[in-house]
């Protein structure tokens, strides 16, 4: 079997992202909701900062993995009116946004 169902359509079945159980190393298939995980430690957050206009480290974003997982971070803003929000993204979400964000703004690595 290569995946196509009758008339040589190939399958639109989506694969989910899977948790790791660190305990044991097995993956398991994820429900898709990265916000019933819990928060990585504060201390795994990475600071990536830039433009200082709003006073010190109220202009970064700050990036962890999320603890349990293969590839799923979730992402802050260090603005104080930001306290306590966060977007949680799988590895290829994030992917996909950077490039999109690099082509859109015409920036290069």
């Amino acid at each position: 079997m290569d995946g196509r169902q009758p008339g040589g359509c190939r399958s639109t079945t989506v694969r989910r992202p899977n948790l790791r159980d660190i305990s044991t190393g097995r993956n398991f298939p994820m429900d898709g909701n990265l916000y019933a995980l819990s928060a990585p430690a504060a201390d795994a957050f990475a600071d990536f900062c830039g433009g200082n206009a709003g006073g010190p480290h109220e202009t970064c974003v700050s990036l962890a993995a999320l603890p349990g997982t293969d590839a799923s971070f979730v992402i802050r803003d260090s603005k104080p009116e930001g306290a306590g929000k966060e977007l949680r993204f799988t590895g290829s979400e994030l992917d996909d946004f950077a490039a999109g964000w690099v082509r859109t703004r015409g920036l290069t690595l």
